[in-house]
């Protein structure tokens, strides 16, 4: 009886591939704007979550002095420059509205105008500012020069002009302060009667955009 012979089934590559199925122009270009539609609304969300972020830790920070950019958590060096008086309050009044009295000449903290009527924009001034406006201004983590010169002083009013320089600095002349030179900042007063430059500069470079200030990161 002869051998059978076993017959194999064809062999069939498994890992032959489907053909590829060409795209049509027109559904090559509706597929280009499904991409560059999917790329624009991932960097709007991306711009929104950041904005979000950067909000939520500004207002956050009015509340958490631990916060880098909170009350508190800026650049005041221990035995800063100046006498420091206890803090009194942020509160807003109405323009002319009466309130209790300051614990310093000039004034440091406390009552002050809102705006329209304050802060003043920084800058060097000929006639005196109430303190209702200034303290607005060292708020927002600002410097006051102030000087007291009833028989005129321009030698010395020229040079404290100079400290202005563009910075978040008021120089403007405060009548009936003891003494003939005050220099302000948040809680801060350093004053004296012999015009000295680096003292000035001293405490302008400790205070100016000082995290001591309440909204100090306010331009």
């Amino acid at each position: 009886m002869a051998d059978a012979t076993k017959t194999e089934p064809p062999k069939t590559d498994s890992k032959a591939k489907a053909p590829v199925q060409k795209l049509t122009p027109t559904q090559a270009r509706a597929a280009r704007r499904a991409r560059r539609q999917s790329r624009k609304a991932l960097r709007r969300y991306a711009i929104f979550v950041g904005v979000g972020l950067v909000a939520t830790v500004l207002l956050a920070s009015l509340f958490l002095p631990g916060l880098p950019f909170g009350r508190g958590g800026g650049n005041i060096p221990e035995n800063a420059p100046g006498q420091r008086y206890d803090d009194q309050g942020t509160t807003h009044i109405q323009l002319g509205e009466s309130h209790g009295p300051y614990n310093s000449i000039p004034a440091t903290s406390g009552w002050h105008y809102s705006q329209p009527n304050a802060p003043v924009a920084w800058g060097v001034y000929n006639d005196p500012i109430p303190d209702e406006v200034l303290i607005h201004n060292l708020e927002h983590g600002g410097v006051g020069v102030h000087y007291n010169c009833p028989d005129g002083c321009p030698d010395d009013v020229a040079k404290l002009v100079n400290f202005y320089q563009g910075r978040k600095v008021v120089v403007s002349p405060y009548p009936n302060m003891p003494t003939k030179f005050a220099l302000t900042a948040w809680n801060y007063l350093d004053a004296f009667d012999v015009y000295d430059e680096a003292r000035i500069a001293a405490f302008l470079d400790a205070h100016i955009s000082s995290g001591n200030a309440p909204e100090w990161m306010v331009p």
